[in-house]
């Protein structure tokens, strides 16, 4: 369903869209919080009052994140909040790995011109002078570590890959930064920041050396570092609770 083609009669599509947009990150913070927890119901009108708005932009935010994947259609009507296990979560990391491998082989394969690198190389250069991260420097490196994945998909040039994308970075933990402030918490911290970020560079240097195959590797093997950190943080309950959307995890008895 296109936001834009149900809005209410008389109401500006620009101001429509962009109440409907903000309704919808609201309840996805919402849920990552742990507002409501797996198998609970999600009624519109508790929303209504809740978040100010009409029930048109809740209805269609709620729609969206079933079509996400966050929230599940009741037959009866109305929505669950969806509960994961272990395995969602290491096929999430997985399909990310695999896109942005994607994204990368085509990025060196299409690359026309070595300037088109350069949104790449600034997110890189300024990771570089965040690491390793303070606490007054924390949140723009995480925002830093989202521009970088989002301009490697952006070098890809194919819509089509950026929607499966987006789709996939909706999930919690799936996407890049998913770990970041979990992984801060764990041993080894700042070893793994590192590694990070020198898989960073190498994906760079093979994307303008044209080098499809390895910058493709690349991608996937850094994608892995976050199913790594999970590993650790899934032994440590109080690192584990850092993770957005952790409580909508089911854990192993």
């Amino acid at each position: 369903m296109n936001f834009a083609e149900s809005r209410p009669r008389g109401a500006p599509a620009a101001e429509f869209i962009s109440q409907t947009g903000r309704t919808l990150l609201n309840l996805r913070e919402i849920l990552f919080r742990g507002d409501f927890q797996p198998g609970e119901r999600i009624s519109e009108l508790p929303l209504v009052a809740r978040l100010g708005v009409s029930r048109t932009p809740i209805r269609l935010a709620l729609d969206r994140l079933a079509h996400e994947g966050l929230l599940e259609v009741c037959p009866s009507g109305g929505f669950v909040v969806r509960e994961f296990t272990v395995e969602d979560i290491w096929d999430a990391i997985e399909m990310r790995g695999v896109l942005e491998g994607t994204a990368a082989r085509l990025a060196a394969e299409r690359l026309t011109d070595n300037s088109e690198l350069d949104p790449l190389r600034r997110c890189r250069d300024e990771i570089d002078a965040y690491l390793p991260p303070t606490i007054d420097t924390f949140a723009r490196y995480l925002d830093l570590n989202d521009e970088f994945h989002a301009a490697l998909i952006d070098l890809a040039k194919s819509p089509m890959l950026r929607r499966s994308v987006d789709r996939i970075l909706c999930l919690p933990f799936a996407g890049p930064s998913a770990t970041v402030f979990a992984r801060a918490k764990l041993p080894k911290a700042a070893e793994m920041l590192a590694i990070g970020n020198a898989q960073h560079h190498a994906i760079v240097d093979a994307i303008e050396n044209r080098q499809g195959t390895r910058a493709e590797s690349l991608a996937r093997e850094h994608a892995r570092l976050s199913r790594q950190n999970l590993e650790v943080a899934l032994a440590d309950q109080s690192v584990w609770n850092c993770v957005p959307g952790s409580n909508l995890v089911k854990l192993p008895a």
